[in-house]
């Protein structure tokens, strides 16, 4: 277990306290093993204050918990997703009833996989989502030298904290990289709308970025209200098309069979981002997501073969080896 805290250099008398407070009583717990009521006796404070800098040094991140012992189905279901399906690697995570802190743990361990892949000198993609978003708790803070980071595909039009910009942002900042950016939403108005912007030599330039980078950290949008790309009206409106063509969920907001094959739809053409037929040629990918309601979109990308990794939670990978 390491403490991290990324506070001020300069504290406030006041702030200095509470954060000592934070630290003793993250450290007595999680290092020393006392109980929350003996953390307070010793400190002078109550149990509910206590419960209290536990809940937020968790939901912060200011708290790593490394557990190095193996939990073996979780490793059975990892050497089995290999063979099935011919990746590089697969990390299993225990599942949890709560589809957000599924998405955290997944996301953790998938930028734990995605930090130790970095190199000085590559090109990083990233896509969009609350589950990249928790992998910047696990990229190490440095500069890789010569590294730049890129969005895999255009905006949304309104923020979430997990839109392309902010995910991309987020990256760079972490391993000193500079960012580009589509400067345009992920669908256009028309097909032709989205040919002439790409002529433009900004967009073109990410887009010559984009099919050159190195390493991707992706995820994937089911069919459900749980999809951040379903809650756009863009999206919602055209739902019931997308499932009639036979779409199962979208990677990089491209919309896909149960067999991987982008759907005849208007959406697909009118889409700026990387292709999955460019995603399968990047030396190295990762795919982080899970929960049973993404199990046919997961699916569909690893038929398509599109990724090289796979994180993924348990109930997930056994029904993804489901015959």
């Amino acid at each position: 277990m390491t403490y991290s805290h990324d506070a001020p250099n300069v504290f406030s008398a006041q702030e200095l306290d509470a954060a000592q407070v934070r630290a003793r009583v993250a450290w007595l717990y999680f290092v020393g093993g006392l109980t929350q009521q003996e953390i307070a006796d010793k400190l002078g404070i109550t149990r509910l204050k206590v419960n209290k800098v536990l809940g937020q040094v968790r939901s912060e991140g200011s708290v790593v918990i490394d557990i190095r012992l193996p939990l073996a189905e979780c490793v059975n279901l990892e050497h089995r997703l290999v063979e099935r399906y011919g990746l590089s690697e697969a990390c299993v995570v225990p599942s949890l009833a709560d589809v957000a802190e599924q998405q955290r743990v997944i996301g953790e361990a998938a930028g734990s996989m995605f930090d130790r892949l970095l190199r000085p000198g590559m090109g990083v993609g990233v896509g969009l989502g609350t589950t990249l978003v928790a992998g910047l708790k696990r990229i190490t803070p440095r500069t890789l030298a010569d590294t730049w980071v890129c969005s895999l595909m255009g905006g949304l039009t309104r923020g979430s904290g997990s839109s392309t910009f902010e995910v991309a942002t987020g990256y760079a900042r972490a391993i000193g990289a500079e960012c580009y950016y589509f400067a345009a939403p992920l669908y256009f108005p028309t097909p032709e709308s989205r040919e002439a912007l790409l002529a433009h030599h900004g967009i073109r330039e990410t887009m010559n970025r984009a099919s050159s980078v190195d390493a991707v950290l992706l995820s994937s949008g089911d069919m459900s209200p749980l999809s951040l790309l379903v809650k756009t009206q863009t999206v919602s409106q055209n739902l019931d098309g997308l499932r009639a063509a036979g779409a199962v969920g979208d990677l990089l907001g491209v919309f896909l069979d149960a067999d991987g094959r982008p759907v005849d739809h208007p959406l697909n053409e009118r889409v700026l981002a990387l292709s999955p037929a460019q995603v399968r040629s990047i030396p190295c990918s990762i795919l982080a997501s899970g929960g049973m309601h993404k199990v046919p979109v997961v699916r569909a990308i690893l038929r398509g073969g599109y990724v090289k990794r796979l994180v993924t939670d348990e109930s997930c990978a056994a029904a993804l080896l489901e015959r």
